[in-house]
């Protein structure tokens, strides 16, 4: 698991672009979600995403994944659980204090980030774990979130055009003008 990990962060980049994927997937699927509902689809879920990230980022199904932000690190590998930054002991060549034979998370979680797109994400102060979600899939929360804001953005831009065609309806002209009529082709 631990050299799974280490390969992680080495190709963050790959893994951020394969997480888009699985998120836009996620995210279109929401209407077929919507209808079967979440309740149902969750356990299905997050067995597939606890199979995936516990292999390849030793995840601990916190149910609020920051690996797009963590270099592809997970936080919850560090052994006081620190969301936001290593800790005043860590040693020599970037080691754990508490665990002396493992990478910090943090130092791990800062080269991933210098790897990927969105690698500047890393600064962002991240909120504490909410041990509620603990087991749930943070992949179908973040998409539901996201798909979400598509319709409310979409039903915006809706309720925007409706409230603005009556007011261009009194100040367009009723009728279009008519064309001039083509003068009349001879006929041979």
């Amino acid at each position: 698991m631990y050299r799974l990990r280490l390969l992680a962060v080495r190709h963050a980049a790959s893994f951020e672009r394969l997480y888009q994927v699985v998120e836009r997937t996620i995210v279109a699927l929401d209407p077929f979600f919507a209808r079967i509902g979440y309740d149902r689809v969750e356990r299905p879920v997050a067995i597939v995403e606890r199979a995936t990230k516990s292999l390849l980022f030793d995840c601990r199904m916190c149910g609020q994944c920051v690996l797009s932000s963590t270099g592809m690190s997970c936080p919850m590998n560090c052994p006081k659980e620190l969301r936001n930054g290593p800790c005043g002991g860590v040693r020599e060549g970037g080691f754990c204090e508490v665990k002396p034979a493992m990478r910090c998370v943090w130092v791990l979680a800062w080269d991933g980030a210098g790897r990927m797109r969105g690698g500047g994400r890393i600064r962002e102060v991240l909120p504490p774990v909410d041990r509620r979600l603990q087991g749930s899939s943070s992949w179908l929360r973040v998409s539901r979130e996201k798909a979400a804001g598509s319709r409310e953005a979409h039903d915006i831009a809706r309720t925007t055009l409706a409230r603005a065609f009556p007011r261009a309806r009194a100040i367009e002209p009723a009728t279009a003008p008519l064309a001039d009529e083509p003068s009349r082709a001879s006929r041979s």
